[in-house]
């Protein structure tokens, strides 16, 4: 048993990279806490040794050493169920450093069990979680289907790693994308933006380092073979694939492809852009739901106002009569009434009113001798008239 005990752990530690330290000092623990059952008391002073050289096992109990014919039945169980417990935390913990180093990247693995929407992932040496949360809407599948998925965090838990996946994030889009395009993995073309809505639509802004590469095309795919490979990992998800500029312009009005922009407008302090489209492309640029521009917007990192030609013409038009209206009502809430004019009873309000001389600016560019051709309004009444306008009009 001694020897045997010494090899074993040796090839645990040349073989599963266990300490062997380690090992000793878990049996000898564990065979004092067997000792404690034999001796029928668990509260006694027990330690257990193991000489590192010959493997020889001595057990003490108050001090003193204890020699028991069950100790070496219990000596060999013991030492293999410590042996077989670290052999699992090492594997467990093999696992964990493994998936660790794969976060941010692609695995794939067959669908196990259901539990309350999530789906366990069957990966091999481990399982996997596929929360209901991180599941594309439409989705649906059944007990041994593929299923490719993006590691997107492990936690480790005492029943060893929990790998947690996700096909909804965008990051999941891009990783597909690193996979197909051998010139984004050669660091030729770049994803510089994406936006998603998981199951729908996704929006990606490429850009080439190398002028003779085009980024579009090469995310495309000759004859869409590429992007085709993709949309159908993503169950028919719509992949707009957009040209990034460092022109803002280029670059918005590239975001809202189908639809055109004829004009934009930028406010640089609120990070708004207004863009007008044709009337006729209006419905397209702003998308089902106002997906298209949704989407755009999140890709830019500004807030994109879409509107159509006639809308702003529209528009405009009614901020001009608001404006308008508002500068009347203004105008009229300064001026002075005829009635506040000295020599101005109601009939002779009336009479100036009715020969078109309503506002006290009319009245004061009148001559003495204009004011006095009118009916009723006398040579005196026409001076103090004239002299209280120009006085209340100054």
């Amino acid at each position: 048993m001694n020897e045997e005990l010494l090899t074993i752990l040796d090839h645990m530690e040349r073989e599963k990279g266990i300490d062997k330290e380690l090992l000793f000092k878990a049996i000898e623990s564990a065979l004092a806490s067997a000792a404690r059952k034999i001796i029928g008391n668990k509260e006694a002073e027990v330690t257990a040794t193991i000489d590192r050289t010959t493997g020889t096992i001595k057990i003490l109990s108050e001090g003193k050493e204890i020699d028991s014919a069950e100790f070496g039945r219990i000596a060999a169980q013991t030492a293999k169920q410590v042996i077989i417990q670290k052999i699992r935390e090492a594997e467990r913990e093999i696992i964990s450093d493994d998936y660790q180093k794969r976060i941010g990247s692609i695995t794939s693995g067959s669908v196990h069990r259901f539990e309350k929407g999530d789906i366990i992932l069957d990966l091999g040496k481990t399982e996997a979680l596929l929360p209901r949360s991180q599941q594309c809407p439409g989705e649906r599948y059944k007990q041994g289907d593929r299923i490719r998925a993006y590691i997107l965090e492990v936690n480790k838990t005492s029943h060893g790693p929990q790998i947690i996946l996700s096909r909804s994030d965008a990051a999941f889009v891009k990783k597909l994308f690193e996979i197909e395009v051998p010139e984004i993995t050669e660091g030729i073309v770049e994803i510089k933006s994406i936006a998603r809505e998981p199951g729908e639509r996704t929006k990606l802004a490429v850009w080439s380092k190398d002028e003779k590469v085009d980024a579009v095309g090469a995310c495309v795919g000759m004859r869409g073979s590429r992007v085709k490979d993709i949309v159908k990992e993503l169950h028919g998800e719509r992949v707009d694939i957009v040209r990034w500029s460092e022109d803002l312009k280029e670059y918005v009005k590239a975001s809202l492809s189908p639809a055109e922009p004829q004009e934009l407008k930028f406010d640089k302090e609120k990070k708004r852009v207004e863009a007008i489209v044709p009337d006729d492309q209006l419905s397209i640029g702003i998308g089902k739901h106002g997906q298209n521009v949704r989407l755009a917007s999140k890709l830019i990192g500004w807030e994109i106002d879409i509107r159509g030609k006639e809308e702003k013409v529209k528009a405009k038009a009614e901020v001009e009569e608001k404006d308008k209206t508002k500068k009347a009502k203004a105008k009229a809430e300064t001026e002075v009434k005829l009635s506040e004019v000295d020599g101005v009873g109601k009939k002779t309000e009336k009479i100036l009113t009715g020969a078109g001389y309503d506002t006290v600016e009319k009245i004061k560019g009148l001559s003495l001798e204009d004011l006095t051709k009118l009916e009723g309004i006398g040579k005196k009444t026409a001076e103090k008239i004239l002299k209280s306008a120009k006085e209340l009009g100054s």
